[in-house]
C-alpha cells in the first residue's frame, strides 16, 4: 500500500530555468520515477496539446501559482513565515477551471496522508497550511476539490495499476509542500532588509525588487487595503506534477497592490 508514496519520498522536487539564476535553482537528482514522463518535454503552455499525453503534459491548467497567506487579522502560522494557501492550476490565459471531479472530492484528508505514510507532509500543514478560523481539514479538503482536481497529471489513470484510493490528493499535498518549502518569502524579503513592522511602509518596488533579486523572478502580490497578505509565484510545469520539474516565471499578472505606503505588519504569535 506504501509502494507508491515510498518512491515519492524519495523524489527530490527540481526547480529549472533557462535563465538559470543560482539563487533559485533548486535542481536535484531524481532517485525515483513514479511515471514514464520523464522531464525532457516541452514544458506546460508551450506545446500542442493535441499531441500530448495529458498524463505527462499539464493540460488545460498549464500556468500553476503556488500562493501563500501573511495573515495577521487573526495572525495564522509562524511569526516568521508566509503559510500555504495552495497550488493552482490557472490554464495558459489566466482563466481557470474549479472543482473538476467531484467524485473526487475526498474528505478526512489527515487520515489519508497517515494511512499512505505522509505523516510529516501532515505535521507540516499543521504548522504552515493554516485556515485563520481554525478549519485546517475544511481548508484542505477545498483546496483540493476546487484546485487539486483539475490537474490532468494527477488523473486516477496516470497513477502506477494498484495505487491506493486517494493517493493523487496525497501526491498533490506532498507536491505544495515540496513546493512552498523552496519559496521561503520571509526570508527572501528579510535577506533585503523587508521585515514586518507596525510603523514601517514600503513601496510596491521594494518588495517586488527585493522577492525577483532574492529568487530571480517577479511575484504577483496581493494586498487588503494597503496591507501585504498574499503572493503568487508562478511556474510551468515539465512533466507530470508527480515528479516533473517546476519551471520558474515571471508572473504574468500586475500586483493588485498601491505603489507605495504598503504595511507588512508583524503576526502576534
Amino acid at each position: 500500500m506504501f509502494a507508491l508514496l515510498a518512491i515519492l519520498a524519495n523524489v527530490a522536487i527540481t526547480v529549472v530555468s533557462a535563465q538559470d539564476p543560482v539563487s533559485f535553482n533548486t535542481s536535484s537528482t531524481l532517485f525515483g520515477s513514479l511515471t514514464n514522463c520523464g522531464t525532457s518535454g516541452t514544458p506546460s503552455c508551450g506545446g500542442d496539446p493535441s499531441q500530448e499525453n495529458l498524463c505527462c503534459y499539464e493540460y488545460p491548467g498549464g500556468l500553476l501559482l503556488q500562493t501563500q497567506f501573511w495573515d495577521t487579522k487573526p495572525s495564522t502560522g509562524p511569526v516568521d513565515s508566509w503559510t500555504i494557501h495552495g497550488l493552482w492550476p490557472d490554464n495558459c490565459d489566466g482563466s481557470h477551471a474549479s472543482n473538476c471531479d467531484p467524485n473526487r472530492d475526498y474528505t478526512d484528508i489527515p487520515r489519508l496522508l497517515r494511512e499512505q505514510g505522509a505523516d510529516d507532509t501532515l505535521s507540516f500543514m499543521e504548522r504552515y497550511w493554516v485556515d485563520i478560523h481554525g478549519r485546517n481539514e475544511r481548508f484542505w479538503e477545498h483546496e483540493w476539490s476546487t484546485h487539486g482536481t483539475c490537474y490532468s497529471t494527477l488523473q486516477p489513470s496516470c497513477l502506477r495499476h494498484g495505487s491506493p484510493h486517494g493517493a493523487e490528493a496525497v501526491i498533490f499535498f506532498r507536491r505544495v509542500v515540496e513546493l512552498f518549502k523552496k519559496l521561503p518569502t520571509y526570508d527572501w524579503l528579510a535577506a533585503q532588509g523587508i521585515t514586518p513592522s507596525e510603523d514601517q511602509t514600503y513601496s510596491l518596488s521594494e518588495l517586488t525588487d527585493a522577492l525577483k533579486a532574492a529568487s530571480g523572478y517577479t511575484p504577483a502580490i496581493t494586498c487588503s487595503g494597503r496591507a501585504i497578505n498574499q503572493i503568487s509565484w508562478y511556474f510551468y510545469v515539465r512533466g507530470s506534477l508527480i515528479d516533473g520539474e517546476f519551471v520558474p516565471i515571471d508572473s504574468p499578472l500586475d500586483s493588485s497592490c498601491a505603489s507605495s505606503g504598503l504595511r507588512y505588519y508583524p503576526k502576534s504569535g
